[in-house]
């Protein structure tokens, strides 16, 4: 079986609202609101200094995503690209498409001067992603993650989140 990486372009928004719907609902029981995902996706396909997602492909169909954001390290004096997003077609699991994409992306941090490191977050119960995960080589830094969230607002300004 093979597959393509490609960049996700505007015209992929659809695909990549629904491929995020379906991840936070398998591992969150989350249900994404169309109306947040959608423009949320656009957003930031519109704007790459927000991130980017990349698209894994069969005979033209998207069977896979990871998106990346931005940090800056002023301890290091770099940026940590954030792997968020990630999704594969139940069809096409354990068949090295994440892998794939998670390669692809470490080669694009590795020829960026500015780009120190590769960072995600994982459920602490999806024990198949966390040994795929360590199985690449990512290691748990210790760190845990905590956040407060805001609440989410109907109207956002400039499409903006």
């Amino acid at each position: 079986m093979t597959f393509e990486i490609r960049t996700a372009e505007q015209a992929d928004g659809d695909i990549i609202a629904t491929f995020n719907s379906h991840m936070a609902m398998e591992t969150e029981g989350k249900e994404l609101p169309a109306d947040i995902i959608g423009p949320g996706v656009e957003a930031l396909l519109k704007d790459r200094t927000k991130g980017r997602y990349w698209l894994a492909e069969a005979d033209g169909r998207a069977i896979g995503q990871l998106m990346v954001t931005y940090e800056w390290s002023d301890w290091r004096n770099g940026t940590i690209w954030w792997i968020q997003s990630v999704y594969v077609h139940p069809d096409w699991r354990r068949k090295g498409v994440f892998s794939a994409l998670y390669s692809h992306v470490e080669s694009l941090a590795a020829a960026e001067p500015s780009v120190i490191g590769l960072r995600l977050y994982v459920e602490e119960n999806n024990n198949k992603a966390q040994q795929t995960y360590e199985a690449l080589g990512m290691k748990r830094p210790g760190y845990l993650v905590m956040e407060s969230l805001l609440a989410i607002r109907s109207q956002h300004t400039n499409g903006e989140n």
